[in-house]
């Protein structure tokens, strides 16, 4: 390309240089002058058609250039012949159309970067700008008004590229889009119960001498649209082998903004029965299960996947109705169609069936009332049900009712949520009907009628600091057909004091005394455990003393 420049610029010189010759030469005679007229007339002749041929063949030469997207770039040379910067331009001959000089660094082809007519550029991302980018930021952070990858909608005024550090927004209000959040509880255990996991009731609780990591929780939550938000706790644990056990303990959607003061929800969720099941176990006031909840509920508490409904009545005070329906399979349908261990349950071989009908799920009911006695003091109190069939007979059916108590005085000069008295009792009474035994003679089909309660008692009394007892007692109806541990009769005392440096961690040092009373089969005996627990929490987690 730049020889045909070179040729191109010699040519015209020549031109020009002969039109001053013919203009200094002196006159000479009318023959003389007349054929050199001709003569010169044909060399200029010949000359402009040899220069209109080499226009043809540099714009011939650009229009391929610009087929191949080499701009922007010096042309390429080759070794000791000379760039085309350095040769001055051509004079255009007269007539004839001057041709654009090509761009040689990035900032003219930035400027001259052809656009259609009524058409904006469009950067490296594919997103209308008005023009091309010119700096690596330009490109990397997201223009704006362009569509979030992440949510589907345009970013705040404000956004000038995605933030690990900064929550995710939805168009109109900035509300988070989506909360992460992690939580680590541990406990350092002693008993003088070797097999500690047959004492403590609850799959969270410790269940070793040593060391345990019985819940690891990750969580999110957030709006999912204007119309549902969603929730989702996995949780990690540790078995006395250090091996990982992976469960979904929550992962559900519900309404925001239903009229007539109702909300749904849907998933799988904890069971809104009593005070303590809904609450996740980083949440609890002591470091294990009350014994009620673990064996009437289950160890990990009455969930499972399904549907509810709740209505926040009209009245002056707050008053709730909750109905829900849950498939109420597994061990977290305890005390329902839970195939049990091996396929055993209190003894009794399990059917471990499929769904025949609606007698099958699980219905809990709920009606819950709050009034606040004074600007310090607020008391709650609440019924719940929980209806369904078990799994060891064809027809056997399991009632469990409930009733607890929620009372808090808070300081009128409170700091912090400090001094604070907490007062909480939970009642429950269950209806068991057993199936018969493997042979269907031995164990025979009988009813248990079991009942138990818990109570405790929470002071705040400096601002981090908190002392607890608890009490507790379960009545399970003695049987001659069964001698499984889970139906022998118990009560526990339980004092705990725990610091909160902050909402984000806390330190607890508990201390229990369990009584284990005999039955037919099984002989009593006394277990005294020390815990200390200790948890830290990561991420936009609520606080829950603060």
């Amino acid at each position: 390309m730049t020889k045909f420049f070179f040729k191109a610029l010699m040519t015209i010189l020549v031109v020009i240089a002969s039109h001053r010759a013919l203009a200094q030469t002196p006159t000479p005679t009318a023959s003389a002058t007349a054929s050199d007229v001709a003569a010169l007339r044909q060399q200029v002749e010949a000359l402009t058609e040899t220069v209109k041929a080499l226009q043809q063949q540099v714009k011939a030469q650009q229009a391929t250039l610009e087929k191949a997207n080499i701009t922007g770039n010096q042309l390429p040379q080759s070794e000791g012949t000379p760039s085309v910067a350095s040769v001055p331009a051509p004079t255009p001959l007269p007539g004839a159309t001057a041709q654009e000089s090509f761009p040689t660094t990035d900032s003219s082809v930035v400027a001259n970067a052809p656009t259609a007519p009524g058409a904006p550029a469009v950067n490296a991302n594919g997103t209308a700008t008005g023009q091309f980018p010119t700096t690596d930021e330009s490109v990397v952070a997201t223009p704006a008004g362009a569509i979030s990858p992440t949510t589907g909608t345009p970013p705040t005024e404000t956004s000038t590229g995605s933030s690990l550090t900064q929550p995710i927004t939805i168009a109109g209000g900035g509300k988070n889009y989506m909360n992460i959040s992690f939580d680590g509880l541990f406990a350092l255990a002693y008993s003088s119960a070797p097999d500690l996991y047959n004492i403590e009731v609850g799959d969270h609780d410790p269940q070793q001498r040593g060391f345990n990591a019985r819940n690891i929780e990750l969580a999110l939550d957030g709006a999912v649209d204007p119309y549902f938000e969603g929730f989702a706790n996995i949780v990690f644990k540790l078995d006395n082998d250090n091996e990982t056990e992976v469960e979904v303990e929550e992962a559900f959607m519900q309404t925001t903004s239903l009229p007539f003061n109702l909300q749904l929800k849907g998933g799988q969720f904890f069971a809104a029965f009593g005070r303590l099941n809904p609450v996740h176990p980083h949440a609890w006031d002591f470091a294990d299960a009350p014994l009620v909840s673990g064996l009437f509920l289950g160890p990990d508490g009455l969930r499972g996947v399904g549907a509810q409904i709740s209505w926040t009545l009209p009245l002056p005070w707050y008053s709730q109705l909750i109905f829900a329906g849950q498939n109420g399979r597994g061990g977290t349908g305890f005390s329902f169609r839970n195939p049990g261990d091996n396929g055993i349950f209190f003894d009794r071989e399990t059917t471990d069936r499929e769904v025949r009908g609606l007698q099958d799920f699980v219905w809990i009911p709920r009606w819950e009332n709050s009034v606040d006695l004074s600007p310090t003091q607020v008391v709650l109190a609440g019924v719940s049900g929980a209806f369904g069939s078990n799994e060891t007979g064809a027809n056997s059916r399991t009632q469990i009712y409930g009733a607890d108590f929620f009372y808090k005085w808070k300081s009128a000069h409170a700091e912090g949520g400090f001094p604070f008295v907490k007062w909480q009792t939970e009642a429950m009474y269950r209806r068991f009907e057993a199936g018969r035994g493997v042979d269907q003679t031995f164990p025979v089909a009988e009813t248990f009628h079991d009942w138990g309660m818990y109570s405790q008692v929470l002071w705040g009394f400096k601002k981090g600091w908190v002392a607890g007892v608890r009490g507790d007692y379960v009545h399970m109806q003695d049987s001659h057909f069964t001698d499984d541990l889970d139906r022998q009769s118990r009560s526990r005392v339980s004092a705990n004091l725990t610091w909160y440096p902050t909402e984000f961690s806390k330190l607890r040092l508990q201390y229990n005394h369990d009584f284990l009373e005999s039955n037919f089969f099984l002989s009593d005996r006394q277990v005294d455990s020390v815990f200390l627990q200790f948890e830290f929490i990561l991420g936009a987690h609520g606080a829950h003393k603060f």
